[in-house]
C-alpha cells in the first residue's frame, strides 16, 4: 500500500474481526515498536501498553465492556441515533450503530486487546490536550501498521466507563491512565475503501472562522 492509500483505508474493524484465528506475538509487538516512533510531549515517551491475550482476561474485560456499550446504545449521543434528519448520514450511522452492538457482545473473544496507556500521576484541571497527545499518535501508528499487516482494529474508549475496575483486573499502577482499548485480529478480507466524510469545504478555515 502507498501512504495515501493505507490513511484512508484504515477503518474501524468490528464486524469483520477475525475471532477465531490466532495472532503472533510479535506481529503486535513490530506494530508497538513502529508506534514507539511517534512524538510525545517533551520526548517523555512516558507511555505503556497493556496487550492482553489471556482468555479469561479478556473476558473479564469484554464483560465490562458490554455494559458500557449497553448503556451507550440507550443514550441520546449514540451513533445510531444521530444525523436522523438526513436520509445519507443516517443509513451510514445506523450501520456503524450495528457494528458497535456486534462488538459490545464479541470484544472478549477478540484474540487481542491492546490498551494503550499513558503515566500521569494526576490529571491537570485545565489543558489536557498535550497529555493525551502524547499517546494518542502512537496509538494511532499502531493501528496503521496493524492494518499494513492484515489486522483489523478499533478505536474504543467506552470501557472507560468501568476504568477503575478494569485497573484493578489488570494490576494497573495509580499513576498509569487508559486512553483506549484497541481489539485487534486480522481482518475478514481487506478490501477497505475511503469513508464517506463531509466536503472539506465544509470544515476548512483560513486565518479566520
Amino acid at each position: 500500500m502507498t501512504p495515501d492509500e493505507l490513511l484512508t483505508t484504515t477503518r474501524s474493524v468490528r464486524k469483520r474481526l477475525d475471532l477465531h484465528r490466532p495472532v503472533p506475538r510479535e506481529l503486535i509487538e513490530e506494530c508497538l515498536e513502529i508506534a514507539l516512533q511517534a512524538p510525545s510531549g517533551s520526548n517523555r515517551q512516558s507511555w505503556h501498553w497493556l496487550v492482553v491475550t489471556d482468555r479469561d482476561q479478556r473476558a473479564a474485560i469484554g464483560e465490562f465492556y458490554r455494559r458500557a456499550v449497553a448503556e451507550y446504545l440507550d443514550s441520546s449521543g449514540a451513533a445510531g441515533k444521530l444525523f436522523a434528519d438526513d436520509p445519507e448520514r443516517a443509513k451510514v450511522q445506523s450501520k456503524v450503530g450495528s457494528s458497535v452492538a456486534y462488538l459490545g457482545e464479541k470484544m472478549g473473544e477478540v484474540p487481542v486487546l491492546v490498551i494503550p496507556c499513558l503515566r500521569a500521576p494526576k490529571l491537570p484541571a485545565g489543558n489536557q490536550a498535550g497529555l493525551w497527545g502524547s499517546i494518542l499518535p502512537a496509538a494511532w501508528s499502531y493501528m496503521l501498521a496493524a492494518r499494513a499487516r492484515g489486522l483489523g482494529t478499533a478505536w474504543t474508549t467506552l470501557h472507560l466507563a468501568f476504568e477503575t475496575e478494569i485497573a484493578g483486573l489488570l494490576g494497573l499502577p495509580a499513576d498509569v491512565r487508559q486512553a483506549a482499548l484497541i481489539p485487534t485480529a486480522y481482518a475478514v478480507g481487506t478490501d477497505f475503501r475511503r469513508a464517506a466524510r463531509q466536503p472539506l469545504s465544509d470544515v476548512l478555515h483560513f486565518d479566520r472562522w
